[in-house]
């Protein structure tokens, strides 16, 4: 190899199984948060008297929080390992879930969630680290694929276990939560290794924050990843209410529906990182432009449906086929960047979806109180705002690690 000698530590089955197993329990129960909050905010509104815009406050600075947490996230995790960030993550989100079921009043519900958000902001990017760490390159995709089909499985706990929960009492809900978060900690720190496994003994050229951060490639999935984001969790924070008040639902009724559509989704993230990993690879572009355009017929449809079993057939190809587009964004880095920056990429790309997840609810709640209750503008907005994003993945450069 040029005279340069490399030493790599095979990651055995049994480990690799185990880090594989405490990444996806983390990554659920940060999918599960994301999730339960759009649930537990109409019993906690009926409560509290809150309207549309100020109950998006709250979903919005969870996510203020999360994206001003990601760059810092990756670049710790690049510095310091994975596993520090991880458990510290998990740590902060714990106390503050349980911090969130034990106040009262707006001001404190929207200060929790934004320091809950901080703590999400340095999962993602240490995930994606502690991947590119422990598993050959040829791997990584398929490995980031299956850890984020968690998203599904995240919203299938939060929409039974949680949807159950909360139909009991809201703050018993955060109780439980607070707890799984804290298992979720206990097994990263069993099973996930300190040091780098899949490691060069040379000499590497460090790059320079500030070259990632300028990296095109880096900018561009950072703008799609907000876009798309805009159709994401504008959709997470809204499907309930939306469900609740033009079908009138129940509560639990509502998380049934929503966790039978989480289990299309996980199996969604699942086939789409096969479909990358073979059919797709190197046409990546054309998959995420397919898919944002298929995305934005479904959330049309979907709105305009006033049927239920048509709604939830739409919303069901619209949550697999977004999950297809953001898994196909997400796993792009480890395709086109030098590992050695991988944690800090993600960070950057992953703010840009923070934002969006930011603006979104905090806009669409606003659209909606300016529609008079109406959900068609603020859903044409995220469709809008989705096929903008398959566009912006166009503009990419083929392999751009420069």
């Amino acid at each position: 190899m040029d005279g340069k000698v490399r030493e790599v530590t095979k990651v055995s089955s049994k480990s690799s199984a185990g880090i594989v197993f405490a990444l996806m329990a983390g990554y659920s129960m940060v999918y599960m948060d994301k999730s339960m909050v759009s649930t537990a905010i109409i019993p906690i509104s009926q409560q509290f008297n809150l309207n549309s815009g100020q109950a998006g406050l709250i979903m919005s600075l969870f996510f203020l929080g999360y994206s001003l947490m990601q760059i810092p996230g990756g670049w710790l995790a690049d510095k310091i390992g994975a596993k520090k960030v991880l458990m510290l993550s998990l740590a902060i989100i714990s106390l503050f879930s349980f911090a969130f079921g034990a106040v009262s009043g707006l001001m404190l519900f929207m200060v929790i969630r934004f320091f809950a958000g901080i703590g999400h902001g340095g999962y993602p990017p240490s995930v994606s680290k502690a991947i590119s760490s422990n598993f050959p390159k040829e791997r990584r995709t398929f490995i980031q694929s299956v850890i984020l089909s968690t998203s599904g499985i995240g919203g299938i706990l939060a929409f039974t276990l949680g949807a159950n929960l909360i139909s009991q009492s809201w703050r018993l809900g955060y109780l439980v939560l607070g707890s799984l978060f804290a298992i979720a900690l206990i097994l990263v720190g069993i099973f996930v290794p300190k040091d780098v496994q899949f490691a060069k003994k040379q000499q590497t050229v460090a790059i320079p924050f500030k070259k990632v951060i300028a990296n095109r490639n880096v900018l561009i999935l950072f703008a799609a990843m907000l876009l798309l984001n805009f159709l994401l969790y504008g959709n997470i924070s809204w499907l309930p209410t939306v469900l609740a008040q033009k079908f009138d639902l129940a509560i639990t009724q509502v998380g049934y529906l929503l966790a039978v559509n989480a289990i299309f989704q996980t199996i969604a993230t699942m086939f789409a990182g096969i479909l990358l990993s073979k059919l797709f690879l190197g046409r990546e572009k054309g998959f995420i432009l397919g898919a944002t355009i298929l995305s934005a017929i479904f959330v049309v449809v979907f709105v305009l449906s006033t049927n239920l079993i048509l709604a939830m057939t739409a919303l069901v190809l619209l949550s697999m086929i977004s999950v297809s587009a953001f898994t196909a964004i997400f796993t792009l880095p480890h395709k086109i960047m030098d590992s050695t920056i991988i944690g800090s990429a993600i960070g950057i790309i992953n703010t840009g979806g923070m934002l969006g997840g930011f603006l979104a609810p905090m806009i669409l709640g606003q659209l909606i109180n300016l529609g008079g209750g109406s959900f068609t503008i603020p859903f044409g907005f995220m469709a809008l705002a989705s096929i903008l994003c398959g566009l912006t993945v166009l503009t990419l450069k083929n392999g751009g690690k420069k």
